[in-house]
């Protein structure tokens, strides 16, 4: 008896392949980077190439998390998607603060990449990839519906992550000091991280109806064994952690050789680079009409970098002795508060088009002008 065909399968090799996915071919980044790093010892170029090289492999990581995610719960799943969907901010911001913990020579603009980075993925997200996606889905669909409910809690918790960094600032305005600031700091992020354990309890389990989707689709079969799936994801991991490694080191020097401001490096050049796969993602399906997908990448990913990852690296900093607040800056928060308003208002009716896509978009290249002027 001829056994029923199965759905093919991809194996480790074949998922790095250019002809699997075309952004693959930018791995070639990587031998390259290693050339410039270990061989050339030419900073600049190790600096470019390792932020092109991540590009491709966050998009591996993605593929491998969601072929994991296809063989478990809906709950376990969602944790998975939410874990590993910012897994490069976490690496990059992560070893920043390692390296501020070993080498005190760097460890001021460490910090500096470490804050920017994160509050340029949450603009990011907010501004130019809902804009993308509103800009995009609006000139395909005139005019495009989400559910609004489940887009409610995310603003709600966006907006206290705002507040857990306004405060911060009001103490330094008000003449606090930086100890103080600091501790005070540490324990909002102890507080945000509560609040995010019980906004997944409440997302994923006890009113998980509330973010079900009408959208309709089907039961996606995995196209990786779960051995090739949990190998592909950590060879990914290791090589964005080796670019990472080597795109941190080399900040300092290529923000003095290219003539960039760090702060623009970490607001604007690292979020980008490291989101563009999942970026590109989010447009695609909103031109698809798919928003509430669309909107789950783009209002999810900056929920889980304010609410998740931003106190999650204040936490582990405490414990490696370094000295990073909440306190990101004027200019830093005020484009994080005004970015919430923004978005949160042009989402409040549950519905979008065109024009309020081009709108967020003014807005990211007002804030990123400002960043290149800093």
């Amino acid at each position: 008896m001829i056994a029923m065909s199965e759905t093919p399968k991809i194996g480790v090799l074949q998922a790095f392949s250019p002809f699997e996915n075309k952004l693959n071919w930018l791995l070639v980044a990587v031998p390259v980077t290693i050339y410039f790093s270990l061989i050339s010892k030419n900073t600049e170029m190790s600096f470019v190439f390792s932020m092109i090289a991540i590009m491709p492999l966050a998009l591996l990581m993605g593929h491998a998390t969601e072929e994991i995610a296809l063989r478990t719960s809906e709950s376990i799943g969602g944790l998975l998607n939410a874990t590993f969907g910012n897994a490069v901010e976490i690496i990059i911001a992560g070893l920043a603060i390692y390296t501020a913990a070993t080498q005190a020579d760097q460890a001021e603009t460490m910090i500096i990449v470490v804050q920017a980075s994160l509050i340029g993925s949450i603009l990011g997200n907010l501004l130019l990839v809902l804009g993308l996606a509103l800009l995009w889905g609006g000139i395909n669909h005139r005019k495009q519906t989400f559910n609004q409910p489940a887009l409610n809690m995310s603003g709600s918790l966006m907006l206290i992550a705002v507040l857990a960094m306004l405060i911060p600032a009001a103490v330094k305005i008000g003449g606090g000091k930086v100890d103080d600031i600091v501790e005070l700091s540490r324990y909002a992020a102890l507080v945000l991280l509560i609040i995010y354990g019980l906004a997944l309890l409440f997302q994923l389990k006890t009113h998980s109806h509330i973010f079900a989707s009408d959208e309709e689709g089907h039961h996606e079969e995995p196209k990786m064994t779960n051995k090739d799936a949990w190998t592909l994801l950590i060879l990914a991991t290791v090589l964005v952690g080796w670019m990472a490694e080597i795109l941190v080191h080399s900040i300092d020097d290529a923000a003095t050789e290219l003539k960039l401001p760090t702060l623009f490096i970490g607001v604007i050049l690292l979020p980008f680079f490291g989101n563009a796969a999942e970026h590109f993602t989010a447009v695609i399906v909103a031109g698809k009409n798919k928003m509430d997908l669309s909107l789950a990448i783009a209002i999810g990913s900056s929920v889980q970098i304010a609410v998740f990852v931003a106190p999650l690296m204040v936490v582990f900093a405490w414990l490696m002795g370094v000295d990073l607040s909440l306190e990101f800056g004027p200019l830093e928060t005020a484009a994080t508060f005004i970015s919430v308003l923004v978005a949160n208002s042009i989402l409040r009716d549950g519905t979008t088009n065109w024009l309020e896509g081009a709108m967020l978009l003014a807005c990211y290249i007002i804030l990123g002008l400002s960043f290149w002027m800093m």
